[in-house]
């Protein structure tokens, strides 16, 4: 297959690498000084024991324009980017090519092909002015769940923490040709990606940590198993999570985890930064509607009251507004 990654940052970045090595023909998406590492030296990834993979046989460019019609793309850019990308993805498509978004929280496409009350709803957190969804038709897509972790620690070079899950399956529920074949060939790039019948609800198992761990390691630069063993803040989390529970299940939404299980699941990550922290500490946008704005959202559409997650939401905009006027990132300084 032709597949093209649309941004090779950390998630992206072990996508492309891994697709590339198993013999797909790759070609990434990016710009600024990581897109001349890769062209210069290919894309490296450092997997968690420290051993590395180089992907040198992929393309790299700098627009979707370059880059040509695709089988495959897989759209591997921060929530609020996706907007102004998505016109520029028209150039990868052909009448069968599939996009598989990648993105943390609640995507632009949860009420498209969806089952139940408020289907066709565009959740405007995601899509706040259509143009998402006016760009790549819900046809295309296949809805997809991110489970590894890692980050960019070099231009051209992107670290695996932990994790290798990726799965996937079609916004109607059926298993379909397409979607095996995107599963084959994610295992045959060394990863998990079962297909699954119902993806929103494992979107919301992903969300449940994301929509509180990752806020509050933010405000407080903690990392995972500080928040979980701390008690004030394992409580704060729980409290998120059981509003978010709330809000999920009235739109049908089945939890296989029950939530403490998945608070200790956390804890077991270590001393892990979230995505959220490392943005705070690099100065760089934060994913705050995707991944809690959301949330409160869809409680206002379901009539559900999220406290807990207002208040810490209220919390993280002030910070993000603050680093955006000072021009400033926040960081732990020892003394």
């Amino acid at each position: 297959m032709k597949i093209a990654v649309i941004g090779a940052g950390a998630i992206g970045g072990i996508l492309a690498v891994r697709l590339a090595l198993s013999g797909q023909t790759v070609t990434v998406v990016d710009q600024g000084a990581h897109l001349d590492a890769i062209r210069r030296n290919g894309l490296k990834l450092v997997r968690a024991d420290g051993a590395e993979e180089l992907a040198k046989d992929l393309r790299a460019v700098a627009s979707c324009a370059e880059a040509g019609s695709q089988d495959l793309v897989f759209l591997a850019l921060k929530a609020y980017v996706v907007e102004a990308v998505a016109p520029q993805m028209r150039a990868l498509f052909t009448a069968d090519t599939i996009v598989v978004p990648i993105q943390n929280g609640l995507p632009w496409w949860y009420f498209q092909n969806f089952k139940g009350a408020h289907a066709g709803y565009r959740l405007k957190t995601a899509d706040p002015n259509g143009v998402i969804e006016q760009n790549i038709e819900s046809s295309r897509i296949i809805g997809c769940v991110v489970y590894p972790a890692g980050e960019i620690i070099a231009p051209g070079v992107v670290k695996l923490l932990e994790g290798d899950r990726f799965p996937l399956g079609e916004l109607d529920g059926i298993e379909t040709e397409r979607a095996n074949n995107v599963s084959q060939a994610l295992v045959a790039a060394g990863l998990k990606a079962p297909v699954l019948a119902d993806i929103r609800s494992e979107i919301w198992l992903k969300l449940w940590g994301n929509m509180s761990f990752n806020p509050i390691s933010a405000l407080t630069h903690a990392t995972l198993v500080d928040i979980c063993e701390e008690p004030a803040t394992r409580a704060l989390a729980a409290d998120m999570m059981r509003e978010a529970q709330a809000v999920a299940e009235k739109l049908g939404v089945t939890f296989r985890v029950p939530l403490e299980k998945r608070i200790d699941g956390a804890a077991k990550v270590g001393k892990h930064k979230t995505s959220t922290l490392q943005d705070v500490e690099a100065g760089r946008p934060v994913e705050v509607d995707a991944l809690i704005g959301s949330v409160i959202e869809l409680g206002e559409l379901t009539a559900t009251p999220t406290p807990a997650t207002r208040a810490v939401y209220a919390l993280l905009k002030l910070l993000v507004k603050t680093m955006h006027d000072e021009r400033a990132r926040v960081v732990m300084q020892r003394l």
